[in-house]
């Protein structure tokens, strides 16, 4: 149950509220989790809100695959703050993981700032979601419970139990998939150093050969107008 709203704003980020509970509205609808890749321009911020109820889990990681500027510095600051604007964690590496347990419902804001690099944008990686575990069985009356048939609740059981397992390998997945990209793009950029590299130094090999053949070339050409001299 969650929703994901893609705001790209200033370095100061307005703070965003929780939303007016009402128990007439229904569950808020949306999918099991996110992930894409992001361009951050350079000295800006950009934030995400996702939607969230109480009592799950929620994660947000996240990669730098790209980066430009002066040095190509690849470290970001990544923020997670709750509906109230409390940050509930904070991660400035090449690579991180926020995870944390929704206390409140409402929209939970997720930041990238890349302010510390004035002349180069950075594109990363994320992949952040919440997600839930069924209590319906759990907080049922002791009376319902032993209604219920064995081979229906042993059924319900190993389903939930599956489809956590397939939640779980769908982060691993994404795990997978960021390495696999930064790595690209750092094969990429090590194959344009050495290629720009080898034809700097080959330039300068033969420069040097022309060189030294001038310079033998004058030698002879001086050492034959001090005989013609003499």
């Amino acid at each position: 149950m969650l929703l994901l709203l893609l705001l790209v704003v200033p370095a100061g980020c307005p703070r965003t509220e929780a939303l007016s509970p009402s128990r007439q509205d229904p569950p808020f609808p949306g999918a099991g989790g996110y992930d894409f890749a992001v361009v951050i321009p350079a000295g800006e911020v950009q934030c995400f809100w996702q939607f969230a109820h109480q009592r799950g889990d929620f994660f947000f990681s996240y990669e730098v695959q790209r980066a430009t500027g002066i040095g190509n510095q690849r470290d970001i600051l990544a923020t997670a703050s709750d509906p109230r604007g409390s940050q509930l964690g904070a991660s400035q590496h090449v690579r991180g993981q926020i995870d944390f347990h929704t206390q409140d419902t409402g929209f939970y804001q997720l930041c990238l700032d890349n302010q510390h690099n004035h002349f180069g944008f950075m594109q990363v990686y994320l992949s952040f979601g919440v997600s839930y575990e069924d209590s319906s069985v759990a907080e049922q009356q002791p009376a319902e419970k032993a209604e219920l048939n064995n081979t229906l609740e042993a059924i319900g059981v190993s389903i939930q139990k599956l489809q956590l397992r397939a939640f779980h390998m769908w982060r691993f997945y994404n795990f997978d998939r960021m390495r696999k990209a930064s790595d690209s793009f750092l094969l990429q950029s090590n194959h344009s150093y050495i290629t720009r590299w080898s034809l700097a130094q080959s330039c300068l090999i033969i420069l040097s050969g022309v060189l030294q053949l001038y310079c033998l070339k004058s030698l002879f050409n001086l050492q034959s107008s001090c005989r013609q001299q003499c």
